[in-house]
């Protein structure tokens, strides 16, 4: 059984606003500036509810 489960959390070492972009980044391996990008398109285009999600997704991940 492999012991090193990986673990959603908020980035320490790229972290922009709360780190919320760069812990997905870290955990699927993606450049966090990609996330960046795909996440403040995807606000613009929902009218604003990708910025409630993120504020949630700070609350919720835990810190590293």
């Amino acid at each position: 059984m492999n012991n090193m489960s990986k673990k959603l959390t908020k980035s320490i070492n790229s972290r922009m606003i709360c780190g919320v972009c760069g812990g997905i980044g870290e955990y699927f391996h993606i450049d966090p500036t990609m996330i960046r990008l795909i996440w403040v398109i995807l606000t613009f285009g929902s009218i604003g509810s990708g910025l409630i999600v993120y504020i949630i997704a700070a609350v919720i991940i835990p810190e590293e």
